[in-house]
């Protein structure tokens, strides 16, 4: 039944007096609404944090020498630019053009250099005679660095040694009884905490903003198990500190994901107990000496896990083994997977860089291995990391000689010259991949070195294994293609 209008009257006007008393008796007895009360009191308060922590959070930009005349990086204003788009979208600033004189105008006389800005970023102090940690992309390149902290004292810095696999710098200022934040514990931090980044974001000094800590240990990198947040990071926030709640460092503002340039809600921060160990040489030796084993690795997927008869996917899968290596000598093998590293449990294969890393060249050191079903350990001695090697890859071209089986693969016997070539005791060429083994990725050219636990010596005892193998279930390859190899799940047809 619909109410009259009159009743409708009665009844807003019934229900406007009620609110009006709820509003105002508390009022009138002096007492607070304990609803609002308990939020506001739930909010987190950042106010004594930044006022304890803001001094020693300094302003970073860097300079270069260049003569005028030449097309160096852009000065001026377009400091913060610079910083943008050398940062976050990895391409230099268009070099202003210079009006084209006459070539009578022209002198050959030397122009003395001039110093112009390249960049702007942050920093913070961390101890009281003046070391200063930052970004390494902050101060790379530069010819001069200056530091700027909060009361608008200005040092020429000093770089003491940068280190670009984790984007962390040291430099030096000569100051005595500076400000300094104290570090917490990043393996500690929890997903959901507050977090604060304080830094100099478009060259604004300490500016303060903050959020919630979104993943813990990101994988972007060999070296960088990155802490992700939504904290609003833009150019010039990087080298800042991203604080917790006590006002302790947790990691350097570092990163951001983005599809424009400009911060979409995802940050990332350099761990600040990877930082130490990473300033810690830089003090000592103004560089990082990383330990090195020679493997190429991957990631162990559900499939080969699975196949392999082992308990989970974890671990790290040998690809390859660099001739000559610590890996070789101590035996290891392409199809290993290894799953400790001097006792530690590698649950990611992201996990074996950074120990093998963070180990001392020359230690000795023991490798648990997945291999053919058991697990055997083995001992080798850590080498120092060098430079990348680019391995040249040999073009060959085969032609199928064997029937296609229920694999559907063509193999043939690798020569004698292949497998010295190759390093290799056995193995088949792949001549054709069809079906459920084209699926898969398989190609001609392929060599494989062992189906499911088995090695592989030749074309007729690979083509008897297969001849064995239930129709119905996964198989699994380990092929080697160039200097790399990878276990490769072939499914049967309709999986």
């Amino acid at each position: 039944m619909m109410k009259t209008a009159s009743s409708v009257q009665n009844t807003f006007l019934a229900m406007t007096l009620s609110v009006a008393t709820a509003f105002f008796a508390p009022a009138l007895i002096g007492a607070a609404p304990p609803a609002v009360a308990a939020s506001v009191a739930g909010l987190p308060d950042f106010t004594d944090l930044v006022d304890r922590a803001g001094p020693a959070v300094v302003n970073i930009r860097t300079t270069e020498k260049v003569r005028p005349g030449s097309q160096a990086t852009p000065g001026g204003d377009d400091a913060e630019m610079q910083e943008f788009f050398r940062r976050f979208f990895g391409v230099p600033v268009p070099p202003r053009q210079q009006p084209d004189r006459p070539q009578r105008d022209r002198k050959p006389v030397p122009q003395p250099e001039e110093e112009v800005p390249r960049g702007v970023g942050s920093g913070f102090i961390i101890s009281v005679d003046g070391y200063v940690m930052t970004n390494a992309h902050v101060v790379d390149g530069a010819d001069d660095v200056y530091v700027t902290l909060t009361d608008k004292r200005e040092y020429k810095a000093k770089i003491i040694g940068a280190d670009k696999r984790t984007d962390v710098a040291l430099v030096k200022i000569e100051g005595s009884n500076l400000p300094r934040l104290s570090f917490g514990d990043s393996n500690k931090i929890r997903v959901g905490e507050w977090v604060i980044a304080i830094g100099s974001p478009f060259g604004l000094d300490n500016t303060v903003t903050a959020g919630i800590v979104s993943a813990k240990a990101r994988d972007t990198g060999d070296y960088l198990p990155l802490i992700q947040t939504d904290v609003a990071v833009n150019p010039g926030n990087s080298g800042g500190p991203l604080l917790n709640m006590r006002g302790e460092v947790i990691g350097i503002n570092s990163q951001i994901y983005s599809r424009s340039g400009g911060y979409m809600g995802i940050s990332f921060a350099v761990p600040i107990d990877e930082a130490m160990r990473v300033t810690e040489q830089l003090k000592t030796t103004g560089k990082v000496t990383r330990g090195r084993i020679g493997v190429q690795i991957g990631e162990v997927t559900k499939d080969v896990a699975e196949s392999l008869g082992l308990p989970k996917a974890q671990g790290a899968l040998v690809q390859r083994v660099e001739p000559g290596s610590p890996a070789e000598k101590g035996g290891l093998e392409a199809g290993d997977i290894i799953l400790k590293f001097n006792g530690a449990t590698i649950d990611r294969s992201s996990d074996l860089p950074r120990m093998v890393g963070n180990t001392k060249p020359g230690t000795r050191s023991t490798v648990t291995v997945w291999r053919k079903g058991a697990n055997r350990d083995l001992a080798l001695t850590i080498a120092e990391m060098e430079a990348d090697k680019i391995v040249k890859k040999a073009e060959k071209k085969f032609k199928p000689e064997q029937p296609v089986n229920t694999l559907g693969l063509a193999v043939s016997d690798l020569s004698d010259a292949q497998k010295k070539e190759l390093k290799l005791d056995g193995g088949v060429l792949v001549d054709a991949a069809e079906g459920a083994a084209a699926r898969a990725g398989l190609r001609p050219g392929d060599v494989i070195l062992r189906l499911n636990n088995t090695d592989v010596k030749d074309a007729k005892q690979f083509n008897a294994l297969v001849g064995k193998l239930e129709p119905k279930k996964t198989t699994l390859l380990l092929v080697r293609r160039g200097e790399s190899s990878q276990f490769v799940p072939v499914r049967p047809n309709g999986q």
